[in-house]
């Protein structure tokens, strides 16, 4: 048996930011994925890529 989900003010603004951007797109996953790949593509810099991103330390050999 499920439990009630308790609504989150801030997932369901995420949700229904998340929403209105489908919609501009007609619901279209391609050009909704065109859009997001525009907009990583202009925010680049901003952008932290998994080579860069600081290893953890292997503390198992110590």
């Amino acid at each position: 048996m499920m439990k009630d989900k308790q609504s989150d003010p801030v997932i369901d603004e995420i949700r229904e930011v998340r929403h209105r951007i489908s919609a501009r797109f007609d619901h279209d996953p391609a050009r909704l994925v065109a859009y997001y790949m525009e907009l990583q593509e202009q925010y680049r810099d901003r952008l932290i890529s998994p080579a860069d991103a600081k290893q953890p330390e292997d503390k198992s050999a110590a």
